[in-house]
């Protein structure tokens, strides 16, 4: 049984992009790895860009600093 946990940051993304996601990671496991999709399961985790950093910054700092370079 797969379980496969997808973590993004939240900002924006539909419903409708998230269940593409969930299908197609559904498909290629069944194509690849012969897994059966009834016995799939997908979870994805949402996180604020405030919980979620890189580069030593936050990435809401990040895409702040970022819009300010090419404004």
């Amino acid at each position: 049984m797969p379980f496969i946990s997808v973590r993004i940051t939240r900002d924006g993304v539909t419903r409708e992009q998230k269940a593409q996601v969930i299908a197609e990671i559904t498909q290629t496991m069944q194509t690849v790895l012969n897994k059966d999709p009834h016995l799939t399961h997908i979870v994805i985790e949402e996180v604020e860009t405030d919980n979620w950093g890189y580069a030593g910054v936050t990435t809401t700092e990040y895409r702040q600093g970022l819009s300010e370079t090419t404004s």
